[in-house]
């Protein structure tokens, strides 16, 4: 009787040794994940609605409709007209704020259009200049126009008033503006 005893706690201490490596090999997988993930990644699994702080400080609530390879849009719901949207590269983004769940459910892997995640923030941008939307870009310096052309790192902007046609007799100026001098495009 004595050594069935033995024999259980040896088998119950090697049980829960076993139990011990196999949750330490575990949560280093889970932390190999995790260190693999990017930006993109984490709002392709967050929730729709973000809140976002943008590097210029603004803030921007948008209910996300797509996500690119380096951009998102979305509907803004906060501080602008019905219906208006965001074209946000995510180079501009300071923060997400997220509240546990939404922070929870960002690390799990998302599904979603390969197609989708491979157009760039200059593809985005290209449509529409070719569809000659009119677009406010805003950060530390807002301007209004129509981008006509766009390079890989810049686009150039017929400056002219909002709801005005980019016409010769309206346009004030052509401007060349990188990328990084705006925090996200304003389409009204």
């Amino acid at each position: 009787m004595r050594f069935d005893d033995l024999f259980d706690d040896l088998e119950s201490q090697l049980e829960a040794e076993l139990g011990a490596e196999r949750r330490d090999l575990e949560a280093e997988e889970e932390r190999f994940r995790v260190g693999r993930l990017e930006l993109r990644d984490r709002i392709a699994a967050a929730p729709r609605q973000l809140d976002l702080t943008l590097r210029g400080g603004a803030r921007l609530r948008l209910r996300r409709m797509a996500l690119g390879r380096d951009w998102l849009n979305g509907l803004v719901i906060e501080d602008a007209p019905a219906e208006t949207g965001a074209l946000v590269p995510l180079h501009a983004i300071a923060t997400v704020a997220l509240d546990a769940d939404g922070a929870a459910g960002s690390l799990r892997a998302a599904g979603g259009s390969d197609l989708q995640a491979r157009l760039s923030f200059a593809f985005a941008l290209r449509d529409l200049a070719r569809r000659r939307v009119p677009v406010i870009l805003e950060g530390s310096m807002p301007l209004a126009g129509t981008i006509d052309r766009v390079g890989r790192d810049h686009l150039d902007l017929a400056e002219h008033e909002p709801g005005q046609p980019p016409r010769l007799g309206t346009v004030r100026s052509w401007r060349i503006v990188p990328f990084r001098a705006f925090d996200w495009v304003r389409l009204p």
